[in-house]
């Protein structure tokens, strides 16, 4: 397994994540034989080698390096809890975690796969057994939660160690509460998901309203 891995860690040398401004996606350039992009944050991307499939590796951008010997610190706190991924140590500024099968609550929305109730829950009992571990449980959102069988899955917890609350769960959860049946079981086209997203980010910086932020969105919804 050790050899696998030593493998794979080459294999990624070839790969470069740059990070983007304004809270962008970052960019992948270069490529490697037998390793799949299976996942693109703002800070990182992850990959998954046919090598070892189930092992994931998040491989950071170099000016956010830093995040990973946090990150895997928050994960040490976390004791292996189903509500969160594995994580088996890190390499430079690669992380190496358990491989989640499952969609993104953000795929879900775009296929129009049925998102249950059961998903509030389980992410509203991991925030709560995060705090107990000493724990600030943040940047919960669509593309960081896993449809696992009808339950929940957090797939990164690189802020945790962070202050403050960005109520991005807080936000999301309600829009589930109130709006969800609206959009339930429809496929919601990438575009219109991708503008509701650059809305959020940049009128949540103006410190706007749950209601503020929600009614522009509304009537793009409707409007399509």
């Amino acid at each position: 397994m050790v050899k696998d891995f030593e493998k794979v860690m080459d294999s990624l040398s070839k790969i470069n994540v740059i990070s983007n401004p304004n809270n962008e996606p970052v960019t992948i350039i270069g490529e490697a034989e037998g390793v799949r992009c299976v996942g693109i944050g703002t800070d990182a991307a992850v990959f998954q080698s046919e090598n070892v499939p189930a092992y994931a590796f998040k491989l950071y951008a170099k000016d956010k390096a830093a995040k990973v010997m946090l990150e895997e610190g928050v994960y040490g706190k976390l004791d292996n809890s189903p509500f969160f991924s594995t994580c088996y140590g890190s390499n430079g500024n690669c992380l190496v975690l358990s491989y989640e099968e499952g969609k993104t609550l953000f795929d879900c929305i775009l296929e129009g796969i049925h998102i249950p109730e059961q998903v509030i829950q389980d992410v509203e009992e991991a925030r709560e057994y995060a705090r107990s571990k000493g724990l600030n449980p943040r940047d919960i959102h669509l593309k960081n939660i896993l449809l696992q069988n009808g339950r929940a899955k957090i797939i990164d917890v690189s802020e945790y160690t962070m202050s403050g609350n960005d109520f991005r769960w807080e936000h999301l959860k309600k829009g589930y509460e109130q709006y969800y049946h609206l959009i339930d079981g429809k496929s919601v086209p990438i575009g219109v998901v991708e503008t509701v997203r650059k809305w959020y980010n940049r009128r949540r910086k103006n410190s706007l309203s749950f209601e503020e932020i929600t009614t522009p969105i509304l009537k793009l919804f409707f409007k399509n």
